[in-house]
């Protein structure tokens, strides 16, 4: 069985597709038939890709090489594409990870979309958003790669609009989609120009052909393609500056928030990067950029959460700070760290999205973390599994963030990128802080007597359990004395980094600090006096993180002073210059000219004798005083 899911893999995305299909044309009216649906196939899925992982994991070849199998898709002189499946540790890691993470999502949605209008469509778009991730992640080239990266791109548009009769929802749709596309058409040249310079976009044999890519192009014409590749990542994965959509994709249902922040939609990026890291490593400058960008980003959306006050979009900027810290350990060179940090971080960023929802749906909606507080009284099992997903994600062992954030951390400093280290550790203080700044707030303290919430139903709360035992032990195939994972999940040489207990001892004291920090300002005091005292102290800063740099509000001003200013003058200039002058005169003048030859047009022969005899008349006059000669030549032969 297990060499039949290696040699199908093309299973795994085939069954949610097909579960998309059949709710689609077959079972849309009855909603709980269409839930079963979309849950077996992509359960199906999970069972295949664990097999399939299990095969990968079990035979030591693989850490040389992979399992490549596919058909002609394309064929013409210069190009030829193949549709297939490339199966290694990473790709095998990746579909159990998004499998298992969209089964528990899954089922928590039958909760929580419970009485929905659009049950049975919502069901059919999130199975078409984890077929295209997964078809994303198992394919062997860059076109065929692009057809799942643009798929998860519909479907997140799909979703964040899902509620059609938001006018915030559909602007969040609209916002996530035309930033996107932005990115992806650097991307798509940079596809292009892989293409044409290296006559391939097969995965394995880019790689074959740019380790020797002086024999095909110069060093400055592969690092302008490896720009362009990356843009896409930027804006997939959210990172600056084209991470503006993404805390506006919490608009959509909460399930879909999850599935977007924690195996699907943004984790794309980050894996195109790793999968295209024999590209970037050749050119040293663009692994610097996408290191840059990482840590900038990290520390950049960390300092945005501090201040937010709706639930989800706290949980959002934190997750553009959790990818920042994947890309940065890319560009370090460490696709074992970025890969393993993925892993657990899908684990317990689905957890605390779903306890999220868990809250929301209890509240009514009522988004505020201020307005909340107490609720692990009313809600034990959502507090509590949220508060394990808080301590995986500050980084407090034996929790599963601790293992891969401080394995990036350990990267970063190996390689003697001390800034991007610095900003990587106070991310990791900043981290623990506004985390617990939310679990304080929302679920301990004292009861707001305004709010009535009751535990949510099992089909909710059961992959809330189930999330949390994995965010408790899903970090300790990676622990530094018996690294499992990166004997498996490596670029280049295997990565054997020895335990750093100073980054280990450092990073929890920076935790705990976050964590005592946020205890003394939000639990402590009552009143939250002094935490009100702080932002009146300093407004400035705080107006600023609030409003999120205005980067959004920067955007609105050029898209409406340069964009649609720059639209009016050219509009004006068509008006008034080529409708106006050229277009208009040229019309003018020819009706003009036309006017006056049909004066001369009269069809009468006498006139038309007449005009000849004036014009032979107005020559011989010219002769004549010019040659009289010649004028009484011509008038002689008139005679």
């Amino acid at each position: 069985m297990v060499d039949f899911a290696m040699q199908h893999a093309w299973l795994v995305p085939l069954l949610p597709a097909l579960a998309f299909v059949v709710i689609v044309f077959l079972t849309k009216p009855w909603q709980k038939l269409s839930a079963l649906v979309a849950v077996a196939g992509i359960v199906g899925a999970f069972v295949f890709a664990a097999l399939a992982a299990y095969g990968v994991f079990t035979h030591p070849e693989f850490t040389e090489g992979s399992l490549v199998y596919g058909v002609r898709w394309l064929s013409m002189p210069g190009l030829h594409i193949n549709v297939g499946i490339m199966l290694d540790p990473t790709s095998a890691m990746m579909i159990f990870m998004v499998s298992l993470v969209s089964s528990l999502i899954f089922i928590y949605a039958t909760g929580y979309m419970k009485g929905d209008p659009g049950f049975s469509v919502f069901f059919s778009y999130v199975s078409l958003f984890a077929a295209s991730m997964l078809l994303l992640v198992l394919s062997s080239n860059l076109l065929e790669m692009f057809v799942g990266w643009e798929l998860v791109g519909l479907c997140s548009y799909l979703l964040i609009g899902f509620y059609t009769h938001k006018i915030s929802a559909r602007e969040a749709a609209k916002k996530a989609f035309v930033t996107c596309r932005i990115a992806d058409f650097g991307l798509l040249l940079g596809m292009l120009s892989l293409q044409i310079v290296f006559g391939t976009l097969d995965l394995p044999e880019l790689a074959q052909k740019i380790a020797h890519f002086h024999q095909y192009t110069s060093a400055g014409v592969l690092t302008l393609i490896a720009v362009l590749v990356f843009l896409g990542p930027i804006g997939k994965s959210g990172q600056f500056p084209l991470h503006v959509w993404l805390p506006d994709a919490m608009e959509g249902p909460t399930p879909v928030s999850a599935l977007i922040h924690a195996a699907t939609m943004v984790v794309a990026g980050v894996y195109l990067v790793g999968r295209m890291l024999f590209l970037f490593s050749e050119i040293p400058s663009a692994m610097e950029l996408v290191a840059i960008t990482g840590a900038f980003t990290a520390l950049f959306a960390a300092t945005i959460a501090i201040t937010q006050r709706e639930i989800k979009r706290i949980l959002a900027y934190s997750t553009v700070s959790q990818l920042g810290y994947m890309m940065l350990a890319l560009g370090v060179g460490s696709l074992s760290a970025s890969m393993f940090h993925m892993w657990t971080h899908a684990f317990f960023k689905a957890l605390m999205f779903m306890g999220a929802g868990s809250v929301l749906t209890a509240l009514h909606h009522k988004a505020d973390v201020w307005e909340m507080g107490g609720l692990v009284k009313k809600m034990p099992i959502t507090a509590w599994t949220f508060v394990v997903g808080g301590l995986a994600i500050a980084g407090i062992p034996p929790f599963a963030g601790f293992w891969s954030k401080d394995e990036i951390l350990a990267t970063a400093l190996n390689s003697h990128h001390y800034v991007l280290f610095a900003m990587g550790a106070f991310t990791a203080f900043l981290t623990a802080f506004y985390m617990w700044r939310l679990i304080f707030l929302a679920f301990f303290g004292e009861e707001n007597p305004a709010n009535h919430p009751v535990e949510s139903p099992w089909n909710m709360t059961v992959p809330l359990i189930i999330l949390a035992a994995l965010a408790t032990v899903g970090g300790w195939v990676g622990t530094p004395w018996d690294n499992v994972w990166s004997q498996w999940i490596f670029f280049g040489e295997v990565e054997h980094a020895a335990p750093n207990y100073g980054v280990m001892i450092g990073s929890v004291i920076l935790a705990l600090a976050g964590i005592y920090l946020a205890y003394q300002l939000y639990y402590v005091d009552r009143e939250k006096v002094k935490a009100k005292a702080l932002a009146e102290r300093y407004h400035g800063i705080y107006t600023l993180l609030f409003n999120k740099y205005y980067i959004d509000e920067i955007y609105l001003w050029f898209n409406h002073a340069i964009v649609d200013g720059s639209a009016k003058l050219f509009y004006l200039f068509d008006i008034y210059v080529v409708d106006g002058i050229i277009v208009n005169g040229l019309g003018a003048f020819t009706r003009l000219s036309g006017e006056g030859l049909r004066i001369t047009e009269t069809g009468r022969l006498q006139n038309y004798a007449l005009v000849f005899f004036l014009g032979v008349l107005i020559i011989a006059v010219a002769l004549a005083f010019s040659s009289p000669s010649a004028a009484g030549l011509l008038l002689g032969g008139v005679k």
